[in-house]
């Protein structure tokens, strides 16, 4: 059975994990791709491999564990070693991807959302069959980001900033906007793209 895939995509604070929230509470499959790859991660052996060979043996502990405050240290002071790291991690998550979505294409399910914040650079965009893309708009960003991470607005900026910079070449053919404003109610939304 071919199971639709919709990727769940948007900015730091813009909201999109509120939504995947309530599509899952709506009965819905969700795959987080952060707390995925995190999993992934930690119990790969082939990933820390990669990482020990082409990053550095530092960020592999004596136990075989991934020691996060060296890797982060290595990788954000080097953009080179930055895409070696998305490099290895995104590949282990789209091959996940593919084993969850046959899994629950097995069990009957018919739609599967994938939570990701960096869609093209992951290469998710060519694995889907269309993308909602959640927006705010920035100074509830900020907010947001102050509320849940506990930093300064420029702090909460410089991360939005960040994120932005990175423009794709490419956007998916089949996108649809969801404003996560606090104005408009979202529950409206959804079911109206459930429904189509």
């Amino acid at each position: 059975m071919q199971i639709e895939t919709i990727a769940i995509t948007g900015g730091i604070g813009s909201g999109k994990s509120v939504v995947c929230r309530m599509l899952a509470y709506m009965g819905h499959e969700v795959y987080d791709c952060d707390s995925r790859a995190k999993a992934i991660m930690d119990h790969s052996r082939q990933i820390k491999e990669s990482i020990s060979a082409r990053i550095s043996p530092d960020c592999i502990t004596p136990e075989g564990d991934i020691d996060r405050k060296m890797l982060s240290s290595i990788v954000f002071a080097d953009s080179a070693m930055l895409e070696t790291l998305n490099a290895i991690v995104h590949q282990a998550v789209r091959e996940d991807i593919c084993r969850h979505r046959e899994a629950l294409g097995q069990a009957g399910v018919e739609k599967v959302f994938v939570e990701t914040a960096i869609l093209y650079q992951s290469g998710l965009d060519m694995m889907v069959d269309e993308v909602w893309e959640v927006t705010a708009p920035i100074p509830l960003r900020i907010e947001r980001v102050c509320r849940r991470n506990s930093v300064t607005p420029a702090e909460a900026s410089a991360r939005i900033e960040a994120q932005e910079a990175y423009r794709p070449d490419r956007s998916h053919n089949r996108i649809r906007y969801i404003a996560n404003d606090g104005i408009h109610p979202l529950l409206p939304r959804l079911n109206s793209l459930l429904s189509k």
